[in-house]
């Protein structure tokens, strides 16, 4: 199956779809659904867990990769394939192409993640470092199709990834029938189209939510203007959607398909991974998370049943230690303090006395003494706390001024 048209309104229906789920057959796992009692308390409704992240290859991105390739003419195959990504997209262009016996070459960024190099090599691409920014990577890509004849596999902008990644919708509605809502992370738009297209032609009452990060968020200013927006120098934590224009075909069918697109905050996105983690106890990058980010922005906007799709689970362990660190701050479980105490034998240990009713665990603590600003007598403490939460966090702080400290900040 491979579509020649530049039409995707009319060329996308749901038959292709079902006919990528039966391609998919064997290739893709219909992933689970997993039930959030807390995010069912805040909604007031039940609320369900797609999780994608558990997909082959940590992502969706497998079932458009496969589609998109087995659709390729012999001679386009024998050609081999090019792509360009700094993780999910990569590894599902692998795979794919390792189970159809096609080459692949695949260009990521000079500081891509080592866990995710890794894996794109263990899948069976040629993998080549190039550039320091996506932009960079991808001309490279584009460079090296015309260059060599491999064929070039957009991660979202092509009617065959957008036919594949509406297998998630499919299954969606067998799995959660009774849905009304769901929500799904935006980057170029490619998961948000497909699933649109396949749940609202069989389901039009459901609502369909399109989720992005503010820093990253082209598709509101270009749904205002009727056309692909591009915004400069997007910024997010959450990379798997941090896209600075829709693509054309996916843009068509979100106008078309999907009821509105919202935005999340950072610190929304770290401590929605955090409860994934915690409450699910399940692994998923910043980008997965967005669904779940809007759900605790603004829990009370949806109907229920709802379904957040975690599209991923490919975050690097660093960059997961930094984000839960960030979750833990937002949600009031860590605590960072400056304090002024006497300078005298025995003053920081009544210090940590006082943090020990208080029942707060210190993480780290900095003692200065030789600072300008400071009185002959006078020393400075920082601190670095681990805490209850916001309340708890209050608690401390009030315990700290009770026992005649001044805290700076």
């Amino acid at each position: 199956m491979s579509f020649r048209t530049p039409d995707p309104l009319h060329r996308l229906m749901l038959d292709d779809v079902r006919g990528a789920q039966k391609m998919l057959s064997g290739v893709a796992r219909m992933t689970a659904m997993e039930g959030s009692r807390h995010l069912s308390s805040l909604v007031g409704a039940p609320v369900h867990l797609k999780c994608e992240n558990l997909q082959r290859t940590g992502s969706f991105k497998l079932r458009g990769a496969y589609v998109r390739i087995a659709g390729l003419r012999p001679e386009e195959r024998a050609a081999g394939v090019v792509a360009a990504s700094a993780g999910n997209h990569a590894q599902g262009v692998a795979l794919a192409s390792s189970l159809l016996g096609v080459h692949a070459t695949v260009f990521m960024p000079v500081g891509a993640p080592l866990p995710k190099v890794a894996a794109t090599r263990e899948y069976g691409a040629d993998v080549r470092l190039h550039g320091h920014v996506v932009d960079e990577t991808l001309a490279a890509a584009e460079r090296y199709a015309r260059e060599t004849g491999a064929v070039f596999i957009h991660p979202f902008d092509h009617p065959d990834i957008i036919v594949g990644q509406g297998t998630v919708g499919l299954e969606i509605l067998e799995q959660c029938p009774e849905v009304r809502t769901i929500l799904v992370g935006v980057g170029g738009g490619g998961l948000a189209a497909g699933i649109g297209l396949a749940v609202k032609s069989v389901r039009p009452d459901v609502k369909v939510i399109g989720v992005q990060a503010e820093g990253a968020a082209a598709y509101p200013p270009s749904l205002a203007a009727g056309h692909p927006v591009v915004i400069e120098s997007p910024v997010t934590m959450a990379d798997g959607i941090k896209v600075g224009r829709p693509g054309d075909v996916p843009f068509a069918l979100i106008q078309e398909y999907v009821d509105e697109v919202r935005t999340v905050s950072e610190d929304a996105l770290s401590s929605a991974l955090l409860l994934c983690l915690e409450r699910a106890k399940l692994v998923v990058e910043p980008a997965g998370a967005s669904p779940v980010a809007a759900l605790l922005s603004d829990p009370k906007s949806v109907k229920g049943p709802v379904v957040a799709v975690l599209s991923g689970g490919n975050v690097d362990p660093l960059l997961l230690q930094r984000i839960l660190r960030h979750g833990m701050a937002a949600g009031g479980r860590y605590l960072s303090l400056r304090l002024r105490v006497t300078d005298r034998p025995g003053a920081l240990a009544t210090l940590l006395a006082v943090l020990t009713v208080a029942d707060a665990n210190v993480l780290d603590v900095s003692h200065v003494r030789t600072d300008p600003r400071l009185g002959l007598t006078e020393a400075e403490v920082e601190l670095h706390l681990e805490t209850k939460g916001p309340e708890h966090c209050r608690e401390v702080a009030d315990a700290l001024r009770d026992a005649g400290y001044m805290v700076l900040d």
